[in-house]
């Protein structure tokens, strides 16, 4: 074995063993839920069923589990280790005694693919991560991107922790709506069979979890909401100094999600819904949001969940996430908002769950669930 070969194997088994050292004691499981049978050309075959792991700690002392939905590109693996091989959020909600669900995505990982019912794949680039995830503050693409400290390593190829999170990304459906429906589905199916729980949702799962929210309202208990897809109505594009902010293009056409949500008055399609964009935005570095123009319509459902939005000091989700609590309370939707650099988390980029202060962060989400009582 080559000297390279031994430093490589000595330095994951000492991550391995530090992992298994600080992680909490969890019993696992696992199972599918959701899916439906479809004809195929080559014969029925089941569908959009979801891959669903389950940790338990040896001491439940939460009522209510927390079903963790990951982002784009990446799988349920999000939630179980740091990229630099800690514990992640799942273990971290363990050890304070929630029964934890960690979920593969309908069509992406360990929840089977097939392009002939499922469309078109796509891929993240080592670009497409270095720019938005782990060196964003090389790029300068927006106005907050300078401000990103927290991801471990050099955060570009040949780095152990860039190149291991890089192998975690997997192929995913072009067709966002699509994506959206499928977990959507799937998602109320598990909340059907385990009953009453917390959903936490991460950047494109975040449009689901308004769907699923509205729903199923009287299983959600609360939804998290770590920047959630967004802006309302219209894409941002980036294109950094000294405008930053470029084309726009319509991204969500019910305001929040691609698909359909309870307003009132109710709306029988999105184009009923009528958008105006702010002439002046909130404050430097920020995007002119795109609001409801009159009639305004109310999410009356939405409205009777408990909400909490996360925000990070550096993501390119700093520009706009205020478009979508302003969206929340123009609809007549109460919720919390936290700007981690408000509590004094400073430095995070997007994908805050794999940064060095991750279990700072999943700490704050954790008390803000015991100050709802749950």
């Amino acid at each position: 074995m080559s000297c390279t070969a031994v430093i490589t194997a000595v330095v994951f088994a000492l991550a391995a063993t530090a992992f298994a050292a600080t992680r909490p004691v969890v019993t696992q499981d696992w199972f599918y839920v959701g899916g439906h049978y479809e004809g195929t050309p080559q014969g029925t075959i089941l569908t959009g069923q979801m891959y669903t792991q389950v940790f338990t700690p040896v001491h439940v002392t939460h009522k209510y589990p927390i079903i963790l939905i990951h982002g784009g590109g990446g799988t349920g693996a999000t939630y179980e280790k740091t990229a630099d091989g800690r514990p992640g959020w799942a273990y971290d909600y363990a050890g304070r005694g929630f029964r934890v669900y960690v979920v593969d995505q309908p069509a992406r990982g360990r929840s089977i693919q097939d392009d002939s019912v499922d469309g078109p794949l796509v891929r993240d680039t080592v670009k497409s991560l270095e720019e938005r995830l782990t060196i964003p503050q090389d790029f300068n693409l927006w106005p907050q991107a300078k401000l990103h400290t927290q991801w471990p390593g050099t955060g570009k190829p040949g780095d152990k922790y860039f190149d291991a999170f890089m192998a975690t990304r997997v192929m995913s459906l072009k067709d966002n709506g699509k994506m959206e429906e499928l977990t959507t589905h799937a998602v109320v199916a598990l909340l059907d069979k385990i009953g009453p729980a917390i959903v936490q949702t991460h950047s494109q799962s975040g449009a689901y979890g308004w769907r699923i929210a509205d729903a199923r309202p009287k299983l959600v208990k609360a939804l998290i909401q770590v920047e959630p897809n967004g802006p309302p109505y219209k894409e941002t594009t980036y294109i950094g100094p000294p405008e930053y902010f470029g084309k726009e293009t319509i991204g969500r056409p019910w305001g929040l999600t691609s698909g359909p949500l309870t307003f009132s008055p109710p709306v029988a399609d999105a184009a009923d819904l009528n958008f105006a964009q702010q002439a002046k935005a909130d404050g430097p570095g920020l995007v002119r949001c795109w609001v409801q123009a009159p009639p305004i319509h109310q999410l009356p459902v939405l409205a009777t969940v408990k909400i909490l939005m996360v925000t990070s000091e550096a993501s390119y989700h700093a520009p706009y996430d205020h478009c979508t609590s302003r969206f929340l309370t123009q609809a007549g939707v109460k919720h919390d908002w936290i700007h981690l650099a408000a509590v004094g988390i400073h430095g995070n980029a997007h994908d805050m769950m794999l940064e060095k202060n991750s279990a700072a962060i999943s700490a704050v989400m954790a008390d803000w669930l015991v100050s709802k009582g749950l």
